[in-house]
């Protein structure tokens, strides 16, 4: 069979992904501009999600010529992903790549969650997985992550050795099934647990994490009562 040049260019076409990476962002001053450039390196677009910063993060992610979106005040982390998720379904991404901007994760492993997300068409979110090096993780962090990712990995009913993590890719097609709810911490748990139930297969990457005093955005106390809601609604729901 002869496949003439404009064929092959139009499978081409059809065969490449249209990707975003998603930065949450609170007072990343120090970083923002840092991460941006490290991912625009894999000439994919970047989409801040500037939740309320009282310092100069709106004005750098700006100057970087990237989009993004403003909180007047802070709503927290799961609100930012989801306006930013819903701004990339708005825009036709077919990948959105989820990420901290507090250099935690490194843009450099990108590569590993779009080449998974390639391989496997029945997976509907790549996850990372600190959890196969947690060195430096502090011992009360990774503690909660394990007794999470196993409450988490049973609702799925498939494991996730790292649920909470927060470098991920998610498909278009998975969240296209997923109608989220939540706009706190638990949302990276109704992320998991909605893709699961929708037939999505769920693929750990291992991943390097860097961690340097940085100051977490999570209240323990609050956090844990939602997730812990979220945990019962999703077990009375099976």
């Amino acid at each position: 069979m002869v496949c003439f040049p404009q064929v092959l260019e139009k499978n081409r076409l059809e065969a490449m992904k249209k990707i975003c990476a998603i930065l949450p962002s609170y007072n990343e001053g120090k970083n923002i501009a840092g991460v941006i450039k490290g991912v625009l390196r894999h000439k994919i677009n970047v989409v801040v999600v500037d939740d309320g910063s009282t310092d100069d993060t709106y004005r750098l992610a700006e100057e970087s010529g990237v989009s993004v979106i403003r909180h007047a005040k802070k709503q927290g982390k799961g609100a930012a992903l989801k306006d930013g998720l819903d701004f990339a379904i708005l825009h036709g991404y077919d990948y959105m790549i989820a990420m901290d901007a507090d250099g935690q994760h490194s843009p450099e492993e990108i590569p590993l969650f779009i080449s998974e997300a390639d391989k496997h068409e029945d997976a509907g979110i790549i996850i990372g997985n600190r959890l196969s090096n947690p060195e430096g993780m502090p011992a009360t962090r990774l503690y909660t992550n394990q007794l999470m990712s196993q409450i988490v990995s049973s609702l799925c009913g498939q494991y996730i050795p790292d649920t909470q993590c927060g470098f991920k890719l998610i498909k278009k097609t998975a969240l296209e099934n997923i109608n989220i709810k939540t706009r706190k911490f638990e949302i990276e748990t109704e992320l998991l647990v909605k893709a699961a139930k929708a037939n999505f297969r769920i693929i750990s990457v291992p991943i390097t994490t860097i961690y340097a005093g940085e100051k977490s955005h999570i209240n323990p106390f609050m956090d844990a009562l939602r997730f812990i809601k979220f945990t019962i609604g999703a077990i009375f729901k099976r």
